[in-house]
C-alpha cells in the first residue's frame, strides 16, 4: 500500500534532541527520494530534509548544522535526528516519497496518502 507511519516525536525543552522515524512501503526508497516535512499550528506544511536515493541528504537552512537525514533500506525506514531544538521547531512532522529529486525540499502536492505524523513540541 502507500500508506506511511511516522513516530518518534514527542514533548522536549530547548536544546535537547529527538530523532523520529518513518517506515515506507517495501522497496519505495528504492525508487524516490524521501522527504520530511512539518506543519505548525496555523501555517502551511513545509520541507526539512529530504534523502535521495543515492542517499544525497539536504537541509532548509534552518536543519543545516542541527538535523541528520539517514535511510535504512532493508528496515524500508527513513530517520530524522533533530538536535538543538528550538520553540520554532514546534510542529507536526510527516514523511512524504518525491517523484522528482530537485525537488526534494518540496511538499509534494500530489501526494494524497499522508500519514498521521508525530508532534514535536519544544518548550523553554
Amino acid at each position: 500500500q502507500l500508506q506511511v507511519v511516522e513516530s518518534g516525536g514527542g514533548s522536549v525543552q530547548v536544546g535537547e534532541s529527538v530523532t523520529l522515524s518513518c517506515v515506507l512501503p517495501p522497496f519505495v526508497e528504492t525508487s524516490y527520494s524521501i522527504g520530511w516535512f512539518r506543519q505548525a499550528r496555523g501555517k502551511e506544511r513545509e520541507g526539512v530534509s529530504c534523502i535521495t536515493v543515492d542517499d544525497v541528504a539536504l537541509y532548509t537552512e534552518s536543519a543545516k548544522g542541527r538535523f541528520t537525514i539517514s535511510k535504512d533500506s532493508a528496515k524500508h525506514a527513513v530517520y530524522l535526528e533533530m538536535n538543538h531544538l528550538k520553540p520554532d521547531d514546534t510542529a507536526n512532522y510527516y514523511c512524504a516519497p518525491v517523484p522528482v529529486q530537485a525537488q526534494c525540499l518540496q511538499v509534494p502536492k500530489d501526494w494524497t496518502w499522508w500519514g498521521p505524523g508525530t508532534q514535536v513540541t519544544v518548550s523553554s
